[in-house]
């Protein structure tokens, strides 16, 4: 059954130190990202753009939602086939490609997940599964960025 779903988040900048964008180097790039009764999630850009390190960036937050949503994909998948999952870490890293006029994107994501079974004799049945689950993935389905699983042996 097909099923539509609306999302809203807020994102606010509040890296004005007083005078703007008058030049690239006078403004911090933080914001903050609001969702209705959720905790604020503090940003910024990456530190090689100038970007606080202690804030959740751009890109580190595609690689989560990408990560977050193949580990919820695959337990679903996991219910539906038989096979209990009793623990799950996902090590998921990504390139990024900066072209010569500051544009670019991310060129790769690699998840890592590393999944625990109730029952290791189901180790070969749980790996396929990682292919259902990420056809089924929303995020995946929506970036171009190739996505590549790389389950790992606990």
């Amino acid at each position: 059954m097909a099923a539509n779903h609306s999302y809203a988040v807020e994102v606010e900048w509040t890296g004005n130190r007083g005078s703007g964008t008058t030049a690239y180097r006078d403004y911090d790039r933080t914001n903050t990202v609001r969702a209705s009764g959720k905790p604020d999630l503090a940003g910024s850009a990456d530190r090689a753009f100038f970007g606080d390190p202690d804030r959740w960036n751009p890109e580190e937050l595609l690689v989560a939602a990408l990560s977050q949503c193949h580990l919820l994909s695959y337990l679903h998948v996991c219910v539906r086939a038989g096979v209990v999952v009793t623990g799950y870490t996902d090590a998921a890293t990504a390139e990024l490609q900066v072209d010569p006029d500051g544009g670019g994107r991310l060129t790769a994501v690699t998840l890592r997940p590393r999944v625990v079974l109730g029952d290791e004799s189901q180790r070969a049945l749980a790996d396929a599964l990682h292919e259902d689950a990420h056809r089924l993935c929303f995020i995946a389905n929506s970036v171009r960025v190739p996505v590549v699983i790389d389950p790992r042996t606990p």
